[in-house]
């Protein structure tokens, strides 16, 4: 069971949605932020179309990245007890390789699955 005020954040290559546990028993998700290449990073060059397509998979790494180092930022400067990851698989792998200790360590839950367009009951189901 995932315990009160854990955060949850549902990720791809593209996009994360944050949420918290508001449940004092049980699982009840509520949405806090999304966030986005664009929330996380500086503004950047743009890319030529065929540079786009060639970019794709380093694209989705490198968002992977800066939203582990964004966890990472809000569990030290927050002092978060709890959090869940669910996340495509080879997201998933990305960020595992860039966990600051005390995420690990407050890591309650991880899951290989892609849950991003799925709705909030989904969610909760797969962690209850």
């Amino acid at each position: 069971m995932l315990p009160h005020n854990a955060m949850v954040v549902v990720a791809d290559g593209h996009s994360a949605t944050i949420f918290r546990n508001i449940a004092k028993y049980g699982i009840e998700l509520s949405k806090t932020h999304h966030v986005t290449p664009a929330s996380l990073s500086k503004p950047a060059h743009m890319a030529i179309p065929d540079e786009a397509a060639a970019n794709s998979q380093h694209d989705e790494a490198a968002f992977a990245i800066d939203l582990t180092h964004h966890l990472n930022t809000l569990m030290l400067q927050r002092d978060l007890d709890d959090v869940a990851i669910i996340a495509d698989p080879s997201t998933l792998g990305v960020m595992r390789k860039h966990y600051h200790k005390e995420l690990q360590f407050r890591l309650r839950r991880e899951v290989a699955k892609t849950m991003t367009n799925s709705d909030i009951r989904s969610v909760q189901t797969l962690l209850d």
